[in-house]
């Protein structure tokens, strides 16, 4: 009984090493994991303007810059930054159709254009951000095919949403917030 129970902690202490020695290795390499950068101090206080306030692009970028422990403020004097979101915009195009002429696959496109400024300076001028996706379409199945197509198209904008913030990030070289 003796032996099986130490085989086991053995076994245990090999599957933990295993699990460890990769994580203690990126992180010496200079790798972060998702969400752990830092954006600008100036940034603690962020107005965001844009021409869209319902889009899905915004409300996954306001979660997103929540989520870093920025405050989203309702007035720019409040502000230390101002995110501007000049175009908000999505939509899709036929990428193929049948021989009866019925479209078979659709691409989807999100497209999104910001800039930031703190104190008067442009840290970051105007970028523009596009994200695609495709997929395909089945006249028999309407309603599931309409549900796939807001999922893709929520997906598209939470991608966007991390990109701006990673911009930010890379842009930020500034103190982190917190």
């Amino acid at each position: 009984m003796r032996n099986f129970t130490m085989r086991r902690a053995r076994a245990a202490v090999r599957r933990l090493a295993v699990l460890l020695v990769p994580m203690i290795s990126l992180g010496g390499c200079g790798f972060q994991l998702a969400g752990s950068g830092s954006l600008p101090a100036v940034m603690a206080r962020t107005f965001v303007e844009t021409s869209e306030p319902n889009s899905d692009f915004l409300g996954s970028l306001r979660e997103a810059l929540r989520l870093r422990g920025l405050e989203i403020v309702a007035e720019p004097a409040d502000a230390g930054a101002r995110l501007t979101i000049s175009e908000d915009s999505t939509g899709q195009r036929v990428l193929s159709v049948s021989a009866r002429n019925i479209p078979r696959e659709y691409e989807i496109f999100y497209t999104v254009t910001f800039s930031l400024a703190a104190d008067g300076a442009a840290l970051i001028e105007p970028v523009s951000l596009v994200a695609r996706r495709s997929y395909t379409f089945d006249e028999t199945q309407v309603l599931a095919k309409d549900r796939e197509e807001r999922i893709l198209r929520q997906a598209l904008a939470d991608d966007l949403a991390r990109q701006v913030v990673r911009r930010i990030e890379a842009a930020g070289g500034a103190t982190p917030i917190g």
